[in-house]
């Protein structure tokens, strides 16, 4: 069933697919000490990241590379394969064509946003266990179709929310959720990084060796720019979703988390691009707030989640001393990435790998917690056994956080505070705001509706 399923779905959709790949099932795993191959989709930054971290795993293979930048292809085999005395990767340009590589176990998905979904639904159909980037969706309807399909074929799916490995965010969620803070009515995120303009760059012919067409995929037929492509797609709604959903869908996911909630029945958004007269579309600094339904908590039965995201001069808010660690993308002279907590006996600070309670109305320093782990090997155990559950990130708390972001967004860009309703996923009497949930896709690139 499942191989008809692929061989029908690539059929209608018009690619350039005959036969289906083998499913893996748990009961023809190779065994637990076998080697795992992975396959790296999309080889810039993050991607580059990925590669060093699986080639650091035992017993694990980087086998293929794809992207749709062939120039990228010569300088990234050297630098992380043949320079290292690895076996160098196959290469492809359309990652269709690899998905029917039976020598593929799992792929790890570094693509733009409006990317993520598709690629992985068809690496799922193709029995390819998957690692996809944050965010999982591009908007809500895809990460119904991506939950979807991560439940019903035998594979393992892993969001990209790589704080969920470690033992300080799993440490702060048990301390919250055990009541030693009170009841903890609202949660912050935070997203300040430094961020210049972008400028303005012209539409202009394909560079030599992109194959666009396929970088546009899902998206609309658009001309060439510079702005739209390599990174700066994160500033268009086409590809991206602004930096809430860059960056702050990993502290979106802890507040998230943190708050013991899953969806808004309320949602309400400001913010704007300021300062820069330039290409971006999305906002520079956006304040978001999110309503959820608390039935045991005090007077107003409700919890409160605000986010905010500056790309510009910014105070010190987060009062762990999370500074003392080193410089990082996270903590620096320039970012301040992270969340609060606030509760009815103190407030907690958290950074990426430190939190810290801060208790009574003096703010005495309490309990603490701290640790790393690597979710790249969580993802390859999770395969060796054959068990989702051990897959930290799961597929569908991935979903919740990137729904949030998406709400908050659709709430931004209609000028107005919208009612959701969590059951039906849909907003309440507003079919304008209904009508953003979902995208029209480009053929053959379309999120199927049955997955």
């Amino acid at each position: 069933m499942k191989r008809r399923k692929f061989i029908q779905t690539t059929a209608t959709s018009g690619l350039a697919i005959t036969t289906a790949p083998t499913i893996l099932t748990g009961n023809r795993w190779k065994g637990a000490n076998d080697r795992v191959n992975v396959a790296q989709i999309g080889i810039r930054s993050m991607g580059q990241s990925h590669i060093g971290s699986y080639q650091g795993l035992e017993n694990v293979e980087v086998a293929a590379l794809c992207d749709i930048d062939e120039n990228l292809f010569a300088e990234r085999i050297k630098k992380h394969f043949t320079d290292k005395n690895r076996k160098k990767p196959k290469i492809y340009t359309d990652l269709r064509e690899m998905y029917e590589d039976k020598d593929i176990d799992a792929v790890s998905i570094t693509t733009p946003n409006h990317w993520h979904t598709l690629a992985a639904i068809w690496a799922i159909q193709a029995g390819k266990h998957v690692s996809v980037e944050k965010p999982c969706c591009h908007n809500i309807y895809e990460g119904q179709k991506l939950v979807e399909a991560a439940s019903k074929y035998d594979v393992i799916v892993q969001d990209g929310a790589e704080q969920r490995s470690n033992p300080c965010a799993n440490s702060m969620a048990d301390y919250l959720q055990s009541g030693k803070l009170g009841e903890v009515y609202m949660a912050k995120g935070l997203c300040y990084k430094w961020r210049d303009t972008i400028g303005k760059t012209p539409d202009e012919p394909v560079p030599p060796g992109v194959h666009y067409d396929l970088w546009l995929g899902p998206a609309p037929k658009r001309a060439f720019s510079q702005n739209r492509f390599h990174y700066n797609w994160h500033w268009h709604w086409d590809y991206g979703n602004g930096d809430m959903g860059n960056q702050g869908v990993h502290e979106m996911d802890i507040a998230r988390w943190g708050l013991g909630v899953k969806l808004p029945t309320k949602v309400s958004a400001v913010g704007g691009h300021f300062m820069f007269d330039d290409d971006q579309e999305t906002p520079n600094d956006l304040m978001t707030v999110f309503e959820f339904p608390n039935p045991d908590g005090g007077s107003d039965k409700k919890k409160i989640l605000q986010f905010e995201v500056r790309h510009w001069i910014s105070n010190r808010e987060l009062a762990a001393p999370a500074n003392e660690t080193n410089n990082t993308y996270m903590v620096s002279a320039s970012n301040e990435v992270g969340n609060l907590f606030y509760g009815s006996k103190g407030f907690m600070s958290k950074t990426v790998d430190r939190w810290q309670v801060f208790e009574g109305k003096d703010r005495t320093p309490g309990a603490s917690g701290s640790g790393l782990a690597n979710h790249y090997q969580n993802f390859i155990n999770a395969i060796r056994e054959n068990d989702q559950s051990l897959a930290k990130a799961d597929i569908q708390e991935g979903f919740y956080s990137c729904a949030l972001i998406h709400l908050g967004n659709i709430s931004y860009r209609l000028g107005r505070s919208l009612d959701f309703d969590p059951e039906m996923m849909r907003f309440k009497n507003d079919e304008e705001a209904n009508r953003m949930l979902k995208r029209e896709y480009r053929e053959p690139f379309v999120v199927p509706d049955k997955v």
